[in-house]
Protein backbone atom coordinates (compact mmCIF):
# COMPACT_ATOMS: atom_id res chain seq x y z
CA UNK A 1 0.00 0.00 0.00
CA UNK A 2 2.10 2.94 -1.01
CA UNK A 3 2.17 6.23 1.55
CA UNK A 4 -0.78 9.11 1.27
CA UNK A 5 0.94 11.60 -0.13
CA UNK A 6 0.05 14.78 -2.32
CA UNK A 7 1.94 15.67 -5.83
CA UNK A 8 2.46 19.44 -6.62
CA UNK A 9 4.63 19.26 -9.81
CA UNK A 10 2.85 17.37 -12.53
CA UNK A 11 2.20 18.51 -16.30
CA UNK A 12 -0.94 16.84 -17.82
CA UNK A 13 0.85 17.48 -21.03
CA UNK A 14 3.53 15.39 -19.86
CA UNK A 15 1.47 12.10 -18.90
CA UNK A 16 0.77 11.77 -22.13
CA UNK A 17 1.11 8.30 -22.83
CA UNK A 18 1.86 6.67 -26.84
CA UNK A 19 -0.94 4.33 -26.57
CA UNK A 20 -3.30 7.14 -25.56
CA UNK A 21 -1.30 9.64 -27.87
CA UNK A 22 -1.74 7.40 -31.05
CA UNK A 23 -5.56 6.71 -30.04
CA UNK A 24 -5.85 10.47 -30.05
CA UNK A 25 -4.52 10.76 -32.95
CA UNK A 26 -6.17 8.42 -34.69
CA UNK A 27 -9.40 9.88 -33.52
CA UNK A 28 -8.66 13.35 -34.63
CA UNK A 29 -7.04 12.30 -37.84
CA UNK A 30 -3.64 13.40 -37.73
CA UNK A 31 -0.56 11.06 -38.31
CA UNK A 32 2.33 10.47 -36.31
CA UNK A 33 5.87 10.24 -37.40
CA UNK A 34 6.16 6.70 -35.74
CA UNK A 35 5.52 2.99 -36.38
CA UNK A 36 3.94 2.48 -32.91
CA UNK A 37 3.83 3.37 -29.21
CA UNK A 38 7.13 1.42 -28.81
CA UNK A 39 8.61 3.63 -31.66
CA UNK A 40 7.57 6.59 -30.19
CA UNK A 41 9.16 5.21 -26.65
CA UNK A 42 12.22 4.84 -28.19
CA UNK A 43 12.68 8.73 -28.83
CA UNK A 44 12.97 9.55 -25.39
CA UNK A 45 16.60 9.46 -24.80
CA UNK A 46 16.87 13.07 -24.10
CA UNK A 47 20.29 14.79 -24.34
CA UNK A 48 18.42 17.62 -22.26
CA UNK A 49 15.52 19.81 -21.67
CA UNK A 50 15.25 21.60 -25.06
CA UNK A 51 15.65 18.13 -26.47
CA UNK A 52 12.93 16.94 -24.37
CA UNK A 53 10.61 19.80 -25.36
CA UNK A 54 10.73 19.68 -28.91
CA UNK A 55 8.91 16.50 -28.52
CA UNK A 56 6.72 17.15 -25.82
CA UNK A 57 5.23 20.71 -27.74
CA UNK A 58 5.10 17.84 -30.99
CA UNK A 59 2.97 15.45 -29.35
CA UNK A 60 0.51 18.14 -28.33
CA UNK A 61 -0.80 18.46 -31.64
CA UNK A 62 -2.85 15.04 -31.36
CA UNK A 63 -4.89 17.10 -28.30
CA UNK A 64 -7.95 19.03 -29.90
CA UNK A 65 -11.23 18.45 -28.35
CA UNK A 66 -12.89 18.66 -24.87
CA UNK A 67 -12.79 14.82 -24.81
CA UNK A 68 -9.16 14.65 -25.64
CA UNK A 69 -8.22 16.47 -22.48
CA UNK A 70 -10.71 15.01 -20.35
CA UNK A 71 -9.44 11.54 -21.13
CA UNK A 72 -5.81 12.78 -20.52
CA UNK A 73 -6.78 14.27 -17.36
CA UNK A 74 -8.57 11.00 -16.05
CA UNK A 75 -6.13 9.06 -17.10
CA UNK A 76 -3.40 10.50 -15.25
CA UNK A 77 -6.08 10.78 -12.05
CA UNK A 78 -6.31 6.55 -12.24
CA UNK A 79 -2.86 6.09 -12.01
CA UNK A 80 -2.16 8.93 -9.06
CA UNK A 81 -4.86 6.85 -7.02
CA UNK A 82 -2.90 3.50 -7.96
CA UNK A 83 0.32 5.46 -6.19
CA UNK A 84 -1.42 6.81 -2.89
CA UNK A 85 -1.88 10.40 -4.50
CA UNK A 86 -4.02 11.68 -2.01
CA UNK A 87 -4.36 15.40 -3.79
CA UNK A 88 -2.92 16.89 -6.86
CA UNK A 89 -2.16 20.04 -8.19
CA UNK A 90 -1.71 19.50 -12.09
CA UNK A 91 -0.18 22.13 -14.40
CA UNK A 92 -1.24 22.94 -17.93
CA UNK A 93 0.49 24.87 -20.65
CA UNK A 94 -2.69 26.71 -22.75
CA UNK A 95 -0.14 28.92 -24.89
CA UNK A 96 1.22 25.26 -26.16
CA UNK A 97 -2.72 24.86 -27.33
CA UNK A 98 -3.71 28.35 -27.93
CA UNK A 99 -1.01 28.58 -30.48
CA UNK A 100 -1.97 26.09 -32.90
CA UNK A 101 -5.81 27.17 -33.21
CA UNK A 102 -7.14 24.99 -29.97
CA UNK A 103 -9.45 27.37 -27.58
CA UNK A 104 -8.62 28.28 -24.69
CA UNK A 105 -11.92 27.58 -23.27
CA UNK A 106 -11.88 24.12 -24.82
CA UNK A 107 -8.68 23.22 -22.76
CA UNK A 108 -9.86 24.48 -19.76
CA UNK A 109 -13.15 22.96 -19.83
CA UNK A 110 -11.73 19.90 -20.88
CA UNK A 111 -9.99 19.43 -18.16
CA UNK A 112 -12.13 20.44 -15.66
CA UNK A 113 -14.55 18.34 -16.57
CA UNK A 114 -11.97 15.31 -15.14
CA UNK A 115 -11.10 17.55 -11.72
CA UNK A 116 -14.61 18.72 -10.80
CA UNK A 117 -15.58 15.13 -9.67
CA UNK A 118 -12.18 13.56 -9.14
CA UNK A 119 -12.43 13.15 -5.50
CA UNK A 120 -15.41 11.13 -5.95
CA UNK A 121 -14.23 8.90 -8.70
CA UNK A 122 -10.79 8.49 -7.83
CA UNK A 123 -10.24 9.72 -4.35
CA UNK A 124 -7.92 12.35 -5.15
CA UNK A 125 -8.23 16.26 -4.79
CA UNK A 126 -7.16 18.63 -7.40
CA UNK A 127 -6.20 21.74 -8.40
CA UNK A 128 -5.25 23.33 -11.58
CA UNK A 129 -2.13 25.63 -12.11
CA UNK A 130 -2.25 27.64 -15.62
CA UNK A 131 1.61 27.76 -16.47
CA UNK A 132 3.54 30.36 -18.88
CA UNK A 133 6.07 29.44 -21.72
CA UNK A 134 9.34 31.23 -20.51
CA UNK A 135 10.98 31.15 -23.58
CA UNK A 136 7.63 33.33 -24.93
CA UNK A 137 6.89 36.50 -24.58
CA UNK A 138 5.25 38.77 -21.70
CA UNK A 139 2.86 39.81 -23.77
CA UNK A 140 2.33 36.52 -24.63
CA UNK A 141 1.61 35.62 -20.98
CA UNK A 142 -0.63 38.71 -19.91
CA UNK A 143 -2.93 38.26 -22.82
CA UNK A 144 -3.08 33.85 -21.78
CA UNK A 145 -3.79 35.42 -18.04
CA UNK A 146 -6.43 38.06 -19.73
CA UNK A 147 -7.85 34.49 -21.63
CA UNK A 148 -8.53 32.70 -18.24
CA UNK A 149 -9.88 35.89 -16.13
CA UNK A 150 -13.39 34.67 -17.00
CA UNK A 151 -12.36 30.38 -16.00
CA UNK A 152 -10.47 31.84 -12.17
CA UNK A 153 -13.35 29.34 -10.68
CA UNK A 154 -11.26 26.51 -12.53
CA UNK A 155 -7.60 27.55 -11.71
CA UNK A 156 -5.77 27.77 -8.30
CA UNK A 157 -2.32 29.14 -9.44
CA UNK A 158 -0.13 30.28 -12.23
CA UNK A 159 3.43 28.64 -12.93
CA UNK A 160 5.99 29.50 -14.99
CA UNK A 161 7.86 26.42 -16.86
CA UNK A 162 9.83 25.68 -19.97
CA UNK A 163 13.47 26.47 -21.05
CA UNK A 164 14.79 27.60 -18.15
CA UNK A 165 18.63 28.38 -19.56
CA UNK A 166 18.35 32.11 -20.92
CA UNK A 167 15.12 32.71 -19.20
CA UNK A 168 14.96 34.07 -15.88
CA UNK A 169 12.03 34.59 -14.36
CA UNK A 170 12.71 38.51 -13.44
CA UNK A 171 10.44 39.63 -16.72
CA UNK A 172 7.81 37.90 -16.04
CA UNK A 173 7.42 40.13 -13.16
CA UNK A 174 4.00 42.12 -14.63
CA UNK A 175 2.22 38.94 -14.91
CA UNK A 176 2.82 37.56 -11.65
CA UNK A 177 1.77 40.93 -10.11
CA UNK A 178 -1.03 40.48 -11.63
CA UNK A 179 -1.83 37.11 -11.03
CA UNK A 180 -1.77 37.86 -7.32
CA UNK A 181 -4.13 40.76 -7.53
CA UNK A 182 -6.43 38.11 -8.90
CA UNK A 183 -5.96 36.10 -5.67
CA UNK A 184 -4.20 33.22 -7.34
CA UNK A 185 -0.99 31.59 -5.99
CA UNK A 186 2.11 31.56 -7.23
CA UNK A 187 5.00 28.81 -8.40
CA UNK A 188 7.65 29.08 -10.64
CA UNK A 189 10.45 26.76 -12.16
CA UNK A 190 13.80 27.79 -11.40
CA UNK A 191 17.06 25.97 -10.60
CA UNK A 192 16.75 23.13 -12.27
CA UNK A 193 19.08 23.56 -15.26
CA UNK A 194 19.57 27.29 -14.12
CA UNK A 195 21.63 28.81 -11.45
CA UNK A 196 21.13 29.15 -8.16
CA UNK A 197 19.96 32.79 -8.93
CA UNK A 198 17.00 32.21 -10.81
CA UNK A 199 15.82 30.65 -7.45
CA UNK A 200 16.53 33.86 -6.45
CA UNK A 201 14.76 36.15 -8.63
CA UNK A 202 11.98 33.60 -8.02
CA UNK A 203 11.19 34.85 -4.78
CA UNK A 204 12.75 37.90 -4.57
CA UNK A 205 10.82 39.32 -8.44
CA UNK A 206 8.09 37.06 -8.66
CA UNK A 207 7.19 36.92 -5.28
CA UNK A 208 6.08 33.29 -5.53
CA UNK A 209 5.01 30.64 -2.89
CA UNK A 210 6.57 27.67 -4.30
CA UNK A 211 9.57 26.41 -5.80
CA UNK A 212 9.52 24.30 -8.99
CA UNK A 213 12.55 21.94 -8.86
CA UNK A 214 15.07 24.12 -7.23
CA UNK A 215 18.04 21.78 -6.73
CA UNK A 216 20.31 24.09 -8.07
CA UNK A 217 19.56 26.18 -4.55
CA UNK A 218 21.86 23.53 -3.19
CA UNK A 219 24.81 25.13 -3.96
CA UNK A 220 24.28 28.40 -2.46
CA UNK A 221 24.62 28.04 1.20
CA UNK A 222 22.71 31.38 1.86
CA UNK A 223 19.67 30.38 -0.33
CA UNK A 224 19.86 27.31 1.55
CA UNK A 225 18.94 29.24 4.89
CA UNK A 226 16.93 31.41 3.72
CA UNK A 227 14.77 28.24 2.42
CA UNK A 228 15.07 26.36 5.35
CA UNK A 229 14.18 29.43 7.77
CA UNK A 230 11.26 30.73 5.30
CA UNK A 231 10.08 27.03 5.25
CA UNK A 232 9.64 27.40 1.31
CA UNK A 233 8.86 24.09 -0.20
CA UNK A 234 10.65 22.97 -3.15
CA UNK A 235 9.04 20.27 -5.83
CA UNK A 236 11.53 18.34 -6.69
CA UNK A 237 11.61 15.64 -10.01
CA UNK A 238 14.44 13.02 -9.53
CA UNK A 239 13.72 10.94 -12.50
CA UNK A 240 13.02 14.24 -14.69
CA UNK A 241 16.58 15.64 -13.20
CA UNK A 242 18.27 12.35 -14.27
CA UNK A 243 16.43 12.00 -17.90
CA UNK A 244 17.07 15.58 -19.05
CA UNK A 245 20.82 15.09 -17.80
CA UNK A 246 20.86 17.35 -14.91
CA UNK A 247 21.71 14.62 -12.63
CA UNK A 248 24.07 11.83 -14.10
CA UNK A 249 22.84 8.94 -11.58
CA UNK A 250 20.20 8.63 -9.36
CA UNK A 251 22.59 8.25 -6.85
CA UNK A 252 24.00 11.66 -6.82
CA UNK A 253 20.75 13.15 -6.62
CA UNK A 254 20.89 15.99 -3.63
CA UNK A 255 17.39 15.42 -2.48
CA UNK A 256 19.05 13.61 0.43
CA UNK A 257 21.25 16.18 1.25
CA UNK A 258 18.37 19.03 0.68
CA UNK A 259 16.46 16.93 3.41
CA UNK A 260 19.14 16.92 5.84
CA UNK A 261 19.33 20.79 5.27
CA UNK A 262 16.13 20.84 6.65
CA UNK A 263 14.54 22.39 3.34
CA UNK A 264 10.43 21.31 2.21
CA UNK A 265 11.31 18.78 -0.23
CA UNK A 266 8.55 17.02 -2.10
CA UNK A 267 8.83 14.07 -4.35
CA UNK A 268 7.10 14.48 -7.76
CA UNK A 269 6.83 12.68 -11.08
CA UNK A 270 6.97 16.15 -13.62
CA UNK A 271 6.13 14.42 -17.14
CA UNK A 272 5.98 10.98 -16.07
CA UNK A 273 5.03 9.76 -19.08
CA UNK A 274 8.32 10.39 -20.82
CA UNK A 275 10.65 10.18 -17.74
CA UNK A 276 10.02 6.30 -16.70
CA UNK A 277 7.97 6.59 -13.86
CA UNK A 278 4.83 8.52 -11.64
CA UNK A 279 5.16 9.72 -8.32
CA UNK A 280 5.86 6.42 -6.67
CA UNK A 281 7.91 4.92 -8.70
CA UNK A 282 10.41 8.01 -8.27
CA UNK A 283 9.81 7.79 -4.62
CA UNK A 284 10.91 4.19 -4.66
CA UNK A 285 14.14 5.00 -6.95
CA UNK A 286 15.43 7.92 -4.76
CA UNK A 287 14.87 5.72 -1.35
CA UNK A 288 16.49 2.79 -3.17
CA UNK A 289 19.55 4.95 -4.33
CA UNK A 290 19.91 7.25 -1.79
CA UNK A 291 18.92 5.13 1.50
CA UNK A 292 16.57 7.34 2.81
CA UNK A 293 15.29 6.08 5.82
CA UNK A 294 11.76 5.36 6.80
CA UNK A 295 11.57 9.13 8.73
CA UNK A 296 13.02 10.47 6.12
CA UNK A 297 10.36 9.30 3.66
CA UNK A 298 7.54 9.99 6.14
CA UNK A 299 8.84 13.39 6.09
CA UNK A 300 8.52 13.71 1.75
CA UNK A 301 4.89 12.52 2.07
CA UNK A 302 4.00 15.01 5.18
CA UNK A 303 5.75 18.00 3.21
CA UNK A 304 3.82 17.33 0.41
CA UNK A 305 0.37 17.75 1.78
CA UNK A 306 2.01 20.57 3.58
CA UNK A 307 3.29 22.32 0.83
CA UNK A 308 0.19 22.47 -0.91
CA UNK A 309 -2.63 24.76 -1.25
CA UNK A 310 -5.61 23.32 0.29
CA UNK A 311 -7.41 24.96 3.06
CA UNK A 312 -6.82 23.71 6.29
CA UNK A 313 -9.24 21.16 7.43
CA UNK A 314 -8.60 19.27 4.48
CA UNK A 315 -4.93 19.40 5.38
CA UNK A 316 -5.53 18.10 9.00
CA UNK A 317 -8.10 15.07 7.49
CA UNK A 318 -4.52 13.89 4.86
CA UNK A 319 -2.29 14.45 7.56
CA UNK A 320 -4.33 12.54 10.05
CA UNK A 321 -4.43 9.38 7.20
CA UNK A 322 -0.96 9.84 6.80
CA UNK A 323 -0.03 9.38 10.66
CA UNK A 324 -2.59 6.58 10.85
CA UNK A 325 -0.22 4.83 7.76
CA UNK A 326 2.87 5.35 9.85
CA UNK A 327 1.51 3.61 12.54
CA UNK A 328 1.16 0.03 11.28
CA UNK A 329 -0.01 0.36 7.60
CA UNK A 330 2.01 0.66 4.46
CA UNK A 331 5.99 -0.46 3.81
CA UNK A 332 8.04 2.33 4.67
CA UNK A 333 7.84 3.49 0.26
Amino acid sequence: MPIPKAELHVHVEGTLEPELAFALAARNGIALPYADAAALRDAYAFRDLQSFLDLYYRMTAVLRTERDFTELAESYLRRARADGVRHAEIFFDPQAHTARGVPFATVIDGLHAALADSRTRFGVSTGLIMCFLRDQSVDSALATLREAEPHLDKIIGVGLDSAEIDHPPAPFAPVFERARELGLHRVAHAGEEGPPGYVREALDVLEVERIDHGIAAILDRELVERLRVGRIPLTVCPFSNVRLRVIDHLGFHPLKRMLEAGLVVTVNSDDPAYFGGYVQENLEGVVAALDLTDDQIFTLARNSFEASFIDEETRAGYLAELDAWASGVGDGS
